[in-house]
């Protein structure tokens, strides 16, 4: 029976899916010189924001991950967890509060802290990468990252505030990661810490991110986050800035374009180009394929920080 709805010429779909093809096969061309060229390479990748709460992105994202495995390059993961811990801490009736990016942290917030970050977060995202494929081992961060607890911060008038049980990376045992990396699994590590006295410290996970990169010298340090990357106007994403260096770091810094949650990371990108990392990348994690466009494509997508 004739249903009144003509169907497009055979032709016209032959020619289509040639196309579609066609398409396929130059991204995997232009991919090829990236490929080879990162071969052997180690890249630090930070992952977090709210590209963390949804499961298809989480999904896309690690299968990215086991991608850059699969061909020859040594991904080390560091993951935040900050949207979780507010999450379990409203449900306990506790009020999270940050200065200057950083979480104030009390004995019964460490202790939701380390708990989501060890027994929940970490464990997730191994399991997931196994279930693409992938080879993977969670390594807690205070077995590993030696800290201590960060002084009293000043934001704006108000001066002497203590962060609580929070610290930063003085020193760390890389024979874990390298340990893994030598086995080829991909290392998934939480930022916690240990002081001297064996206190566990909440380390934020840009920071600590940014100096396991530089420890590690990696090729590239990679943040994934809910944000496009560096952006004059955070409302408008073609505000998106595609590369600076450190001298724009400054200039943005004393035009307060960067602030808030975005100092911490950027200050830990500098650490890290200082430390010997070769590039920083900023990207937003909920992009379909983010890690994947950034690196093997010649546009890429985010931010690139360059010395």
């Amino acid at each position: 029976m004739d249903s009144g709805v003509s169907s497009p010429p055979v032709n016209l779909l032959k020619l289509a899916m040639s196309q579609l093809l066609h398409r396929r096969a130059e991204a995997l061309i232009e991919a090829l010189p990236y490929i080879q060229k990162f071969r052997g390479e180690l890249f630090v990748i930070k992952y977090g924001g709210s590209a963390m709460e949804d499961e298809e992105v989480v999904e896309r994202f690690l299968r990215d991950v086991v991608f850059l495995e699969a061909v020859g390059i040594n991904p080390v993961v560091i993951h935040g967890g900050g949207k979780s811990i507010t999450s379990r801490m409203r449900e306990l009736g506790l009020k999270a509060r940050f200065v200057n990016g950083l979480r104030v942290t009390d004995a019964q917030s460490i202790a939701i802290v380390e708990d989501e970050l060890d027994n929940k977060i970490n464990p997730g995202i191994v399991k997931t990468l196994k279930a693409h494929g992938g080879k993977a081992v969670g390594i807690h961060g205070k077995t590993f990252l030696k800290g201590k607890k960060l002084p009293p911060q000043t934001e704006g008038k108000n001066t002497g505030i203590d962060l609580g049980f929070v610290g930063e990376v003085v020193d760390m045992d890389l024979e874990p990661i390298q340990k893994a990396i030598a086995a080829e699994l991909v290392p998934v590590i939480s930022p916690l810490a240990k002081d001297e006295q064996g206190t566990v410290l909440n380390v934020n996970a840009d920071i600590a991110a940014g100096t396991i990169a530089g420890c590690l010298k990696a090729s590239k340090f990679i943040y994934l986050s809910d944000v496009p990357g560096l952006m004059r106007d955070p409302m408008d994403k073609q505000s998106l800035i595609p590369s600076v260096n450190r001298q724009k770091i400054d200039q943005l810094m004393e035009e307060e374009i960067i602030t808030g949650g975005m100092i911490p990371k950027v200050e830990s990108a500098l650490h890290a180009l200082n430390s010997g990392v070769k590039k920083v990348h900023f990207i937003d994690g909920r992009q379909p394929h983010a890690l994947l466009l950034e690196i093997f494509t010649n546009s890429g997508i985010g931010t690139e920080i360059v010395p």
